[in-house]
């Protein structure tokens, strides 16, 4: 199964275009969806999950029309919105439960089954029967994902799940999201690159509701091989170099300032040149959107936005 997104467009009543004819085809596995905070991510992910509906164009999901059979689409759905609320005063065991009835699930023998299953799955069993407002940021998102996972759902989002873990929960929540990926349609929105680096076998970068570019993100990271350069300069020197080169990225260092630049030659003999990574592309991509230096050689302006191997999402329109 795949989900196919043909020239989605919304904008609200207050002028702003959250989306501007985005197409995406993304099939089974791990996708993330990234893109700076306002970009219009979290609208894209509302309107899949048919929680609003856009201006214009097209979703499917297999052969179910995602804007036209929303009861269709909901039943093969789980969704971990960004804001996902809990009843504090409730444990995660009657919780669930009363979720999975919500679900359709009615006979009582199988609810019991069906949570205790998801429970153990995302490691909650030992602490089933305490309150969940007991429960830390990566616990409750674990618990979020149980409720998602209800159903046995083909497509799953979810929307930012990690802003705010601490490492260790954070790794153990993409953990699980890689295992529930290699079988069903699982999209990871989120603005954190390591994130998507780290987990997703595919990817769009999206920016003021366009895809600026698709595809696989290894593929994207040999594609600037050789073409990104790094060097330490003082700091008050930032604004030279950011005048006389392409500066994507800055990060401090000591006191001093680590500059990346992206060039297709080394700028002069003092720089080095840099192991390329998704935060390089993702930054390379965003500039390129501001009126940045050209590099139609390596992110083609128009380019079709290809999220399957060897087939085309349609056209990624940068600006």
């Amino acid at each position: 199964m795949q989900l196919s997104i043909e020239n989605v467009s919304k904008t609200y009543s207050n002028g702003v275009r959250a989306l501007d004819g985005v197409t995406l085809t993304i099939p089974t596995g791990m996708f993330g969806l990234l893109g700076p905070n306002g970009s219009g991510k979290t609208t894209l992910m509302r309107t899949i999950a048919t929680l609003q509906d856009p201006d214009e164009g097209e979703a499917y999901l297999g052969e179910i029309n995602v804007l036209k059979e929303k009861d269709a689409v909901r039943r093969v759905l789980g969704y971990l919105p960004q804001d996902f609320g809990v009843y504090p005063n409730v444990t995660a065991q009657t919780l669930l439960s009363h979720l999975a009835a919500l679900k359709g699930i009615t006979n009582a023998g199988e609810r019991k089954d069906v949570v205790e299953a998801l429970l153990r799955r995302v490691n909650l069993w030992d602490v089933r029967t305490q309150k969940l407002g007991s429960f830390s940021g990566g616990t409750k998102q674990r618990f979020g994902i149980a409720q998602a996972l209800l159903g046995n759902p083909q497509l799953i989002i979810v929307d930012e799940p990690t802003a705010g873990l601490d490492p260790e929960e954070r790794s153990r929540f993409l953990n699980l999201l890689s295992e529930i990926g290699e079988n069903v349609i699982v999209i990871l929105s989120t603005h954190i690159v390591d994130d998507v680096a780290e987990v997703c076998s595919r990817m769009a970068i999206i920016k003021e509701g366009r895809v600026l570019r698709g595809g696989e993100p290894q593929r994207a990271i040999d594609a600037i091989r050789g073409k990104t350069w790094k060097k330490v300069i003082d700091k008050n020197e930032l604004p030279q170099y950011e005048a006389e080169h392409h500066v994507i990225s800055t990060r401090l260092r000591a006191g001093r300032t680590l500059v990346h630049v992206f060039a297709d030659e080394r700028p002069d003999p003092s720089f080095d040149e840099a192991a390329p990574d998704l935060k390089d592309v993702y930054f390379i991509t965003l500039s390129r959107s501001n009126g940045a230096p050209d590099e139609d050689s390596v992110f083609p302006a128009n380019a079709h936005v290809t999220t399957t191997d060897g087939s085309s999402g349609g056209k990624g329109n940068g600006r």
